[in-house]
């Protein structure tokens, strides 16, 4: 087995770096590596987009000269060719990206619309059944304003904003709670409804519906896009068996 690493007194061998790796908890960041180098083999940058990049990144990084930019190269162990790379690669898999997930936007949208759309409730919770009931009726009737009946007998922290939360995605509160949000309209008052050991009373105040703008589709790519990353590392994973290596027989 032959010595590719000398770092103080060990030396490693080509065969313990999967398990070194494993052990340091960077083997899914290395295979995420590698599964990205294979999407973006194909990936070009033209002669401009490269230069500009080159240059914004020496700016950024306080580069200017030549020897600045020597110096840095040597404290890192880097040639020229290796730092272009590693500033041109985030470029290359972002082209990457817009090329296979951004065209997908759209469809991807419309199937996870409700998770995006937010919404403002109001929320009051008590163990007391009978109170919930009690309760219920006076907001109904306008005895008591919902805040008001927050504040005074609300059993969570949301008795401190008189029962009001929100904005929030709608699959962000208990699906109990999510579902009757749902199919509600604006100041659709909840009876008393069961849920773990409390009884709730819900009121929707508005409805927030997502909107496929700019920021939606950035979203929607890094989304779509994270989620293949993660399937493409968990196939390579359950494809690889990394042992440790067996031991040198002594001479």
């Amino acid at each position: 087995m032959s010595e590719v690493l000398q770092v103080g007194n060990k030396t490693i061998e080509s065969g313990e770096i999967p398990v070194l790796l494993k052990q340091y908890g960077l083997w899914g960041q290395f295979l995420r590596g590698v599964v990205i180098d294979e999407a973006i083999a194909e990936i070009s940058l033209s002669e401009e987009e490269s230069r500009r990049a080159v240059e914004e990144w020496r700016l950024q990084n306080k580069l200017g000269s030549i020897e600045d930019r020597d110096a840095w190269l040597t404290n890192q162990g880097l040639t020229i060719e290796q730092m272009e790379e590693m500033i041109l690669r985030p470029l290359r898999l972002e082209k990457f990206k817009q090329a296979k997930w951004h065209p997908k936007a759209d469809l991807y949208f419309i199937e996870r619309k409700q998770s995006f759309d937010q919404v403002v409730y109001s929320l009051l919770r008590t163990q007391d059944q009978g109170l919930a009931w009690e309760l219920y009726y006076r907001i109904q009737q306008g005895e008591m304003s919902f805040a008001e009946c927050a504040r005074q007998y609300s059993k969570g922290p949301e008795s401190q904003t008189g029962g009001l939360l929100g904005p929030v995605a709608l699959s962000q509160p208990h699906p109990q709670i999510g579902k009757m949000l749902s199919v509600s309209q604006p100041g659709k008052l909840w009876r008393p409804q069961a849920l773990a050991e409390w009884f709730i009373i819900i009121r929707l105040e508005k409805y927030l519906p997502a909107k496929l703008d700019d920021a939606m589709r950035r979203r929607l790519v890094e989304e779509m896009h994270e989620t293949w990353l993660q399937e493409q590392v968990q196939l390579i994973s359950k494809s690889q068996t990394v042992e440790s290596p067996a031991p040198s027989k002594p001479l």
